[in-house]
This record gives C-alpha cells, sequence and structure tokens, in this order.
C-alpha cells in the first residue's frame, strides 16, 4: 500500500491550494480515504473523509465550508481543494486509509496507511 500526498506549498491568506493523494497496491475503489494534518507542536488532526465510491464526506468542523475532498477512481487520486485559507491552516498534510474497507470516519487509530506528507504554509 502506497499513499502520497503532494501540491502544497506556501500561499497567502485567503488564498486557495489543491492538494492530491496518489494511492496505489491495494483496490483503491474499495477504500474510503481520509486527509489529515499536523501542525508544529500540536496532535495530528482528522479533516475530511471520503468513502469508496465518492458519494459521502464527512468534514471537521475547522474546515467544513473551506475545504472539498473529491476522488477520481480511475486515477487512484483522492483531492482536497482549500479555499479561504488562514494562517491557523498551516500544517503537514497526510492522507491516509484503513486496514479495513468498510471504515467511515476519521478516527486515527482506525488508519493504518499514510502517505508521507506535504507541507501547506498559509503566510503573508
Amino acid at each position: 500500500v502506497q499513499l502520497q500526498a503532494f501540491g502544497g506549498g506556501l500561499v497567502q491568506p485567503g488564498g486557495s491550494l489543491k492538494l492530491s493523494c496518489a494511492a496505489s497496491g491495494f483496490p483503491f475503489e474499495n477504500y474510503g480515504i481520509g486527509w489529515f494534518r499536523q501542525a508544529p507542536g500540536k496532535e495530528r488532526e482528522g479533516l475530511s473523509f471520503i468513502n469508496s465510491d465518492g458519494d459521502s464526506t464527512y468534514y471537521s468542523d475547522s474546515v467544513k465550508g473551506r475545504f472539498t475532498i473529491s476522488r477520481d477512481n480511475a486515477k487512484n487520486t483522492v483531492y482536497l481543494q482549500m479555499n479561504s485559507l488562514k494562517p491557523e491552516d498551516t500544517a503537514v498534510y497526510y492522507c491516509a486509509t484503513s486496514y479495513y474497507s468498510d471504515y467511515v470516519g476519521l478516527d486515527l487509530g482506525h488508519y493504518d496507511y499514510w502517505g508521507q506528507g506535504t507541507h501547506v504554509t498559509v503566510s503573508s
């Protein structure tokens, strides 16, 4: 199982960024994917989840209305469109999946496979 998040960078407050999570080594179309982030000195935080079909999504209160998760099963890729970015969104962003294909949620303890994170810095 391999997951790789990319697309991070430096963006000004109020700006947008789109992250991608490329997956391989497992039947991607059968698994939900979660996005997480970890800011310096803080615990890892669950942000958004999308189910295998892409027809069910979940967002944490911290990103609801600003971030949109989507997936393209033909490309084995999940996306996180981030709008109205704030300095407090600065963190390393990760995508992950559970060993169990039917897991739905953002409980860190249920995520077994993690991609290498991508850095997002929101600053003027």
